[in-house]
């Protein structure tokens, strides 16, 4: 979610701009009729202004509002500037094959998806209902409801976490590095969270999302060096644990996740 805001913020330079032309391959067009209907669709609309929810980008216009979703490898470019240096998955490198999906403006500048994994996406008035409040402006009501549960224990907290229903935009590492911070095993049923427990998340989820905004990225949290089989903790030295956890490879430390 953090690289998608660096691309909101990259994307909002080309506000005023018409678009003339847009493409899309056979992946990136996967939400869609065929690619043809992107093509279609985007062609002649002046671009108004920018948005995200989570992890979805959106492009404002004054006709339809376009959106981009790019999975673990995807980045945002205008013509040779990205809106990141790298990613934690990323590819590292520019291919012209890579390019899933573009636009070209009346000014001659082009918004291009760079995707090795083929998993980005672009879509056209995106339904936003099913994905709950973003993650970088969640309030403490906000957070409250998040953590609520049904009936019984509920999920384990990671899994809670990764639910964009329930919050938009804590991916994978993201998630890792705020229970890391909050000292909370990602096993641990989100009902079974003591109130002690539960405002050290609040906490450590806020900060979280400060501090790696700042950095530039998920991937550049306090425990990515120890995450890899048999790596220790760089807090205390404690062995970190890795196990399938809300259907993601997560990572904790055996001393001081509890």
């Amino acid at each position: 979610m953090l690289e998608v805001e660096s691309y909101r913020q990259l994307a909002d330079r080309l506000v005023g701009a018409t678009i003339t032309k847009g493409w899309s391959d056979g992946f990136a067009a996967k939400k869609l009729v065929s690619p043809a209907q992107w093509a279609r669709t985007v062609k002649g609309l002046t671009i108004t202004g920018t948005d995200r929810r989570g992890k979805l980008m959106l492009i404002e216009t004054d006709g339809v509002r376009l959106g981009m979703r790019f999975g673990m490898t995807g980045v945002l470019l205008i013509d040779s500037d990205a809106g990141i240096d790298g990613l934690f998955y990323g590819p590292h490198a520019f291919r012209r094959d890579w390019i899933r999906a573009g636009l070209e403006l009346s000014d001659g500048r082009r918004l291009l998806l760079h995707d090795p994994r083929r998993l980005a996406r672009v879509e056209i008035d995106p339904d936003l209902s099913e994905l709950g409040p973003d993650a970088l402006s969640l309030t403490r009501t906000q957070f409250n409801q998040m953590l609520a549960t049904a009936r019984g224990e509920g999920p384990a907290i990671k899994a809670r976490l990764l639910d964009q229903s329930a919050v938009a935009g804590v991916g994978n590492l993201l998630g890792d590095e705020i229970l890391f911070r909050a000292g909370i095993d990602p096993r641990t049923p989100a009902g079974r969270l003591t109130p002690e427990q539960r405002a050290a998340l609040y906490k450590s989820f806020t900060h979280t999302m400060r501090t790696l905004q700042r950095r530039g990225g998920s991937h550049l949290g306090d425990h990515m060096v120890g995450r890899f089989p048999g790596g220790l903790c760089p807090l205390d030295g404690g062995m970190m644990r890795t196990s399938v956890v809300g259907g993601r490879t997560t990572y904790w430390c055996s001393l001081h996740q509890k």
